[in-house]
């Protein structure tokens, strides 16, 4: 294990409380240390780890994780000359309390003894940090795998809220992003940096839709462009509440069809490959509802432009209400034709979420009617006004005034 510093203190405390409780089937070695982030606001510093489920269980030795309880380890540092104060519901308004996770990751109140309660109890977070003092705990949120956001905001003695924001990679999903290397997607030679004129032309210029893996067929219409790099472009859906989604697998496909039959949702879920460049979506994004038949999705293609030195997704969002026979897949979900509406919903989505800075839209699509709607790959119907809305995103919170609405000419209908 490399933990250093402080933390090496902290993992000892953590093993020799393992050990103590090892003999009741309790936590082992703490190695979710080793990838601690940690961030600084004047004299206040925060420091966060997320187990994955295995290292949870090994933790607590209960699987809070099948429980849907996610632990969060916060050590926070407080070099101020006055006290602070933790606010636990900016991390999660739905947090569960220890002694509550101590039950429902035991199975019940039965069979939770004083032991385990008291062990959850006395590795809580304190919420109060005094001058120069370093508190450290967990915090028991809901789960959320692949990439773990949260705010943790702390209380000054001026009446002031310090607000720092993580993104936490958590082990454990196969997620289709992580395969690709975005620096060897393009030869340097195919980069191309765009003024605002020849992006627009650019823009106009893109293929209508989506292709099957040899290129033929119209499926979906690319009605959305995304401008940000990799990082600012997970970080800003991610907290608009967006899910990141599970390569196709064994497991993937175990989790979809036991949601299928049971109609829960699957937050995860796989969405099937379509093309653009030749290849299939870069990377897939969704948001799923209670039932692994209805969500929200979209796929994401990062193009060879770049706009002030900035990449440029050309992608599809839709929104899938159902699920229903076809000859080519067996099944298939079948998708809202107003696509148009699902698009605007993305816009306010991350508009409320502080995660856009400016939109415009320009043509590209084509239009089709309700009454002529054109139909994509698996035969699905839609209509649309043709235009593609394109999308600065901000990784920093960015005020819903603030928000720039370009005029290009291509202003949709309202």
């Amino acid at each position: 294990m490399k933990v250093v510093g402080r933390y090496a203190l902290v993992a000892g405390l953590l093993i020799a409380a393992s050990v103590t409780a090892k003999a009741e089937g309790q936590p082992n070695d703490p190695a979710f240390l080793d990838r601690a982030l940690s961030q600084s606001k004047g004299d206040v510093t925060i420091t966060v780890a997320v187990p994955s489920g295995s290292e949870t269980e090994e933790l607590f030795g209960v699987p809070l994780y099948k429980r849907k309880i996610q632990p969060v380890w916060l050590d926070i540092a407080n070099n101020r000359e006055s006290a602070i104060t933790f606010l636990p519901l900016g991390l999660d308004p739905r947090y569960f309390t220890p002694i509550e996770s101590a039950l429902l990751g035991s199975g019940g109140a039965d069979k939770a003894d004083l032991a385990i309660r008291k062990f959850f109890f006395e590795r809580k977070m304190n919420i109060y940090v005094e001058p120069g003092e370093n508190r450290s705990g967990f915090m028991f949120t809901q789960l959320q795998e692949g990439t773990k956001s949260f705010n943790v905001d702390v209380y000054t003695d001026e009446d002031q809220i310090v607000n720092f924001t993580f993104f936490v990679p958590v082990p454990g999903l196969r997620l289709d992003h992580q395969a690709v290397d975005w620096d060897t997607l393009y030869p340097a030679g195919d980069i191309r940096e765009l003024d605002k004129d020849e992006l627009i032309e650019a823009l106009r210029a893109m293929p209508c839709c989506t292709t099957d893996k040899k290129a033929e067929g119209t499926g979906d219409p690319l009605n959305l462009v995304v401008i940000g790099s990799a990082n600012d472009v997970y970080y800003a859906f991610i907290r608009a509440g967006w899910d990141e989604t599970e390569v196709i697998s064994r497991s993937s496909l175990t989790k979809m069809a036991k949601s299928f039959v049971t109609g829960s949702e699957y937050r995860y879920s796989p969405v099937s490959g379509l093309y653009v460049f030749g290849r299939p979506q870069d990377v897939a994004l969704q948001k799923a509802r209670d039932s692994i038949n209805e969500r929200n999705h979209l796929r994401l293609w990062m193009t060879p432009l770049r706009f002030e030195g900035v990449p440029v997704w050309i992608g599809q969002i839709s929104r899938d209400i159902g699920v229903r026979f076809t000859t080519k897949t067996i099944t298939t979900h079948k998708v809202d034709p107003d696509v148009d509406e699902t698009r605007e919903f993305l816009v306010e989505n991350l508009a409320y979420s502080q995660a856009l800075a400016k939109l415009g839209y320009v043509d590209g699509v084509g239009a089709a009617s309700l009454e002529a709607p054109r139909g994509n790959l698996t035969g699905d119907p839609y209509f649309t006004d043709g235009k593609r809305v394109v999308l600065w995103i901000s990784s920093q919170p960015k005020d819903f005034d603030d928000i720039e609405d370009l005029d290009w000419g291509a202003q949709p209908l309202r």
